[in-house]
């Protein structure tokens, strides 16, 4: 029961540009202190006297980085090093501040720059947020890499599909290279200089993101990386807010999309022994929207991430500086508050340290999923990253205008819904004119939605299926990589197998007992790329044709069930995009999906929800767009951690929408004491000789609550801090035998402590 953990554990941390500051001082384990500007040296100082374990962050691919672009580093200026568009333009993540290639040259330049932290003390680098933007590949530098890569001249990518998929896959391997180098380099300079073992991070989005935003990015081949030695999951309300189509609505799902962007993250680690951290933010990068909107979808982002037990560190706040210390909605033209902007509400400001205490004791190792549903895997691939745009001539021009036409209606859509307009209709009417026509329908797998991936995933996930996305590279990896699936989902129209063992990896668990989901009608002109399947001597149409062939059911397979050794193939010839454009289609693969599990011998119940039992802890989260608009009642003693004084509750009514985060009484010992929540963090807890004491300390100009699990009720209760009283209001709670314990913190730290009456 107890939350009180050593720093040296580094389960909770945060990020941060700013100095140090008493009022975003949230008591966690580690700082990242970012950038490596001149003031870098004293702010790892800073933070290291405060007690924090102290690393250092800085961006893979952007940065103030305009000694090395304007030639003051070496003598020769770099800007042909900037990632640029098909216009010549240099692609900018702010002004001078281009996105890099990452050239030798840089890289170097990056270790140089980085061994500044290293002498400063850090324990550890992270190079966040490897990027390559889909639709450049046009400087320079680019077009020298790609000759030197593939041994022949640049080819345009939007000339051709083998060309813009091998400027696709350059693109994500120059940020392997670089950080491989990055990282080596910089652990070999801190142990011949310092004897000291330096750990190297990689911070990046998931994914699934970097694939729906079209943006190159190594991930599963981070793995092939031995010097690093773990990831950030860069999930939050921006990236999971993106918008996706599912029953033909184009909407924002935030819980939904962030639910399988932490779950393939998690992929990142399983069964590798590296570390992983979760990302949430309290805000977001888009400064516009007003706090209760802030608040509402990270409670969201936290409850998808809960529902991932394996994975219990989480870097608890990007930037508390402009949490704790600005106002908001901003105007995003002109950068300054709008006229309703306020700093942070205090309630929120007590429930988000709240939050960040729990989620250092989520190193649960008892939990469970309630309800019937089997875990359900579903394949996605580095691969699907290359094919995300098609280039010029593939459909004709007047399918890729109508295309364009599309996705700007969707776009509008989207904006018309967050002002409060219902535009289901429309949305259904965009999505019926697609599927009718062909050459759309095909293009369509382009759109910025991803319609090919949710098309399979959201039917399933939104009827309480716990989906679990699996990275497809990883049975290459690691042998038995599958063996903790009876289910999984393939389909090869939105990426592509690396080889031909991937293939017979997957063919191996079908015929050991698994079975397998195809969905795919061969029609993703990406089939048609030079690639193992087709070259001489293969002669397969599609990377299916070799896996239906290693099944032993031939290269063309008639649809439905087909029995594979001890498994199963369910076929099913669709396009897994053309799932999201409809209810029907939705419906109906989805009842495929149960129909295959019920005669496999497993349970699938259809719900609203996803709830999981972790160690005391009780996590749910009410979807809408399912089988009933019911709410869920959950009935017990709890104490409500997404509200500021963790309020005691016997009744939790979740209604579509709604997402928990419960303590539950009836998952400790009937007399057992403890911090049941805290938004301080508590150094020391006793109770015994009948009377209790706990020491605490939480940012400055926070209202702290405290609920504290004691035998009986205190007689007296007494706060001090700083060696002067403590102005602490106390109120019992018979049913749970809590105290909750207020006061308004000063950022020092406080001792609590009294007689029990008895």
């Amino acid at each position: 029961m107890s939350m009180i953990r050593e720093k040296q554990a580094e389960r909770t941390g945060f990020q941060e540009r700013a100095p140090y500051h008493p009022g975003i001082d949230v008591q966690c384990d580690f700082v990242m202190v970012y950038g490596v500007d001149d003031s870098m040296p004293g702010r790892v100082r800073e933070y290291r006297e405060k007690g924090y374990v102290v690393h250092l962050m800085t961006g893979s691919a952007w940065g103030e980085y305009q000694d090395y672009l304007n030639g003051k580093w070496d003598g020769r200026k770099h800007w042909d090093e900037s990632q640029t568009d098909r216009a010549g333009k240099p692609v900018l993540h702010g002004k001078d501040v281009p996105y890099m290639v990452p050239s030798v040259s840089f890289s170097d330049y990056l270790t140089e720059r980085l061994k500044a932290a290293v002498d400063a003390g850090v324990e550890a680098i992270h190079m966040e947020e490897p990027e390559f933007w889909d639709f450049s590949g046009y400087s320079a530098a680019f077009k020298r890499e790609y000759a030197l890569y593939y041994r022949e001249p640049w080819q345009p990518p939007h000339s051709g599909l083998d060309a813009h998929y091998r400027a696709a896959r350059l693109k994500a391997y120059l940020y392997a290279r670089a950080l491989s180098r990055i990282s080596s380099s910089l652990k070999e300079y801190a142990m011949v200089k310092y004897g000291r073992n330096l750990r190297f991070y990689v911070p990046t989005h998931s994914l699934l993101n970097y694939t729906q935003w079209k943006i190159m990015s190594p991930e599963a081949a981070l793995l092939d990386i031995p010097s690093v030695d773990g990831y950030i999951a860069q999930v939050w309300t921006g990236t999971s807010r993106s918008a996706n189509l599912y029953g033909g609505v184009v909407r924002e799902r935030t819980f939904e999309t962030a639910y399988l962007e932490y779950g393939v993250m998690q992929e990142l680690v399983r069964g590798t022994g590296r570390d992983m951290w979760f990302l949430h933010d309290p805000i977001e990068d888009n400064p516009g929207y007003a706090w209760e909107d802030y608040e509402k979808n990270y409670l969201r982002t936290v409850t998808a991430s809960l529902l991932h037990p394996a994975v219990s560190r989480y870097e608890v706040c990007p930037w508390p500086n402009r949490v704790f210390r600005g106002k908001y909605p901003v105007d995003a033209k002109t950068r300054k508050p709008a006229k309703n902007a306020r700093p942070i509400p205090p309630g929120y400001a007590s429930l988000l340290c709240g939050v960040f205490q729990t989620l250092g004791n989520m190193d649960q190792k008892d939990w469970e999923f309630c309800g019937s549903a089997p875990a359900v895997g579903i394949f996605l691939s580095d691969s699907g990253l290359f094919q995300r745009s098609y280039p010029d001539g593939v459909f004709g021009r007047d399918t890729e205008s109508r295309f364009g036409k599309a996705e700007k209606k969707l776009a509008e859509l989207v904006k018309r819904q967050k002002d409060g307009e219902n535009c289901a209709e429309e949305s259904r009417a965009l999505c019926a004119s697609v599927d009718a026509d062909g050459n759309l329908r095909r293009a369509f797998s382009a759109s910025a939605t991803f319609p090919a991936f949710f098309g399979m995933a959201l039917p399933l996930l939104k009827y309480g299926l716990p989906l679990a996305p699996v990275q497809l590279d990883n049975v290459r990896r690691y042998p038995g990589c599958l063996d903790g699936y009876s289910y999984l989902v393939l389909s090869y129209e939105l990426m592509k197998p690396a080889s031909p063992d991937v293939n017979q990896a997957v063919a191996s668990w079908v015929r050991e007992g698994g079975t397998l989901f195809y969905v795919g009608d061969g029609g993703d002109p990406f089939h048609r790329i030079s690639a193992w399947w087709n070259r001489a001597g293969a002669g397969y149409a599609n990377p299916a044709e070799h896996l239906f062939e290693a099944l032993g059911l031939g290269r063309r397979p008639r649809e439905g069930t087909h029995r594979v050794g001890k498994g199963r193939l369910l076929y099913w010839e669709m396009a897994p995009a053309r799932l999201c454009l409809s209810e029907e289609l939705a419906s109906k693969y989805r009842g495929w999906v149960r129909d295959a599990l019920e005669s496999g011998g497993a349970r699938w119940d259809y719900a609203n929800r996803l709830t999981l039992r972790r160690g005391p802890y009780l996590i749910s989260a009410v979807m809408d767009e399912s089988v009933s608009e019911e709410p869920q009642v959950l009935e017990g003693l709890y104490a409500d951690l997404y509200t500021p004084e963790m309020d005691i509750t016997q009744k939790k009514v979740l209604r579509p929408g709604d997402c928990a985060l419960l303590y539950d009484f009836s998952r400790i010992a009937d007399m057992e004491s403890g911090i049941v929540g805290s938004s301080a963090r508590v150094f020391s807890f006793d109770c015994g000789g009948r009377a209790f004491s706990l020491t605490a300390q939480g940012p400055d100009a926070v209202a702290v609550f405290l609920r504290v699990r004691l035998p009986e009720e205190p007689r007296e209760v007494r706060a001090e801090g700083g060696g002067v009283p403590v102005a602490a209001r106390c109120e019992w709670d018979d049913r749970s035998r809590t105290l909750l314990v207020r006061y308004d913190s000063r950022g020092e730290r406080v001792t609590i402590g009294g007689a029990l009456k008895s």
